[in-house]
């Protein structure tokens, strides 16, 4: 069994990372393969709701960036997205890529175990947690919760290190996520039988 976890700070091996890789350090204690992947700094192309996605099973966009999220998050049977707090919101470079990969791939998110990780100085982590979350549920993806909201604070790279009870948050996470991977494919039940889909609009 393998995790994606999801870096979606520009930096590389800044903060965010280090909040991630305790979570990625705990599944691997647990016999859970774990893989970082970082966004990078690069501009990143956002939605532009043309639909082309229904016709083409993928994003219009052919750009390396989503192509190797996307061909990950197929091989991936849960998933860690870690983003820094900017305004008290997720990074938008990594929102754009997540639009675009929340759309185009829903039906490889469907019933993995997900959970959101962010990473501030001082506020705004619950709101980057409650947007991050949002991609989840809409997405029939089971949340994994820790022992607090899966938060870790620092500001200059490496501080994230000294936040101890954030660490333990995520080693926390890191373990009740391999916990209910196990627990699914041990003992797991079949995926839900999926209605035909239902979508109103309040104008009509």
């Amino acid at each position: 069994m393998k995790v994606l976890l999801v870096n979606g700070s520009p930096r590389g091996k800044g903060n965010t990372y280090t909040a991630l890789a305790e979570v990625a350090k705990t599944l691997e204690e647990n016999g859970i393969e774990a893989e970082i992947v970082s966004i990078g700094a690069q501009a990143v192309q956002g939605c532009i709701a043309c639909g082309r996605c229904a016709e083409l099973g993928r994003c219009v966009f052919d750009d390396a960036l989503y192509n190797n999220v996307r061909a990950k998050l197929e091989a991936a049977d849960g998933i860690v997205i870690g983003s820094p707090v900017y305004y008290a919101g997720p990074n938008g470079s990594l929102c754009a890529l997540l639009d675009r990969l929340f759309y185009s791939a829903s039906s490889l998110l469907r019933y993995k175990p997900a959970a959101a990780v962010a990473v501030c100085r001082r506020g705004g982590a619950s709101a980057t947690f409650d947007r991050l979350n949002k991609y989840f549920t809409i997405s029939c993806m089971p949340i994994v919760s820790s022992q607090y909201w899966n938060s870790v604070h620092g500001l200059a790279p490496g501080e994230a290190a000294q936040d101890a009870e954030g660490l333990q948050t995520m080693r926390t996470l890191g373990r009740n996520m391999a916990w209910m991977l196990k627990s699914l494919k041990n003992g797991g039940q079949p995926m839900p039988e999926r209605e035909q889909g239902i979508a109103t609009n309040f104008i009509r």
